[in-house]
C-alpha cells in the first residue's frame, strides 16, 4: 500500500486513517500490507517558475527550504506511525511532480491499494491546480482510496 503524503493537514488525516484502519487493529506483523509513504518534493525551478534574470542566485535557497520541508514531513510521518507500533515502514522522497512521483511509486512497489489525502479544493481551484487525487484516481494501476478529512463542526 502506497500512501501518498505532503506538509498539509489533510495528507496527515489520510495517513493516520490509513494506520488506523489498515495496520492498528491487527498484531504487528500481521498486516496485509507492506505501508510505502511517498513524500514528491517540488524542483525548485517548479517552486520559482521562469522568474527571469536572477532567479540562479534564488535556487539554492528555494532548494534547502524544499529539503528542509521534505525531512519535516518525512519526520512527522514517521512519529506517526510509531506512536502507532507500525514499524517496517518504507518512507520516500522522491523529486518532481506529486501526481508522477506518487503514480510511478504505485508501479515500482505493485501496490494493490493507493491512499491519498483529499484537499477538499472547490472545482475552480481544482482546474487551476490541478488535483493530485483526481490524476491519480485516473492514473495509477491499482484502486485508489481518497481519504477526506471530516469538515469541522461549527
Amino acid at each position: 500500500m502506497v500512501v501518498g503524503i505532503d506538509d498539509s493537514d489533510h495528507s496527515t488525516y489520510a495517513l493516520q486513517w490509513v494506520l488506523d484502519h489498515f495496520f492498528v487493529p491487527l498484531p504487528s506483523d500481521d498486516h496485509p500490507f507492506k505501508l510505502v509513504v511517498v513524500h514528491a518534493k517540488p524542483t525548485p525551478s517548479s517552486v520559482i517558475g521562469l522568474a527571469g534574470p536572477g532567479s540562479a542566485e534564488v535556487l539554492p535557497f528555494v532548494e534547502a527550504d524544499l529539503k528542509k520541508i521534505a525531512s519535516r514531513v518525512v519526520e512527522k510521518a514517521k512519529e506517526l506511525c510509531v506512536s502507532k507500533s507500525v514499524h517496517g515502514v518504507l518512507l520516500e522522497v522522491v523529486e518532481g511532480d506529486a501526481r508522477s512521483v506518487i503514480c510511478d511509486a504505485v508501479e515500482k512497489h505493485h501496490a494493490t491499494v493507493l491512499a491519498v489525502g483529499s484537499h477538499g479544493y472547490g472545482a475552480i481551484k481544482r482546474a487551476v491546480l490541478g488535483s493530485v487525487s483526481d490524476y491519480c484516481a485516473h492514473h495509477a494501476h491499482c484502486t485508489v482510496m481518497i481519504v477526506k478529512k471530516p469538515k469541522a463542526k461549527h
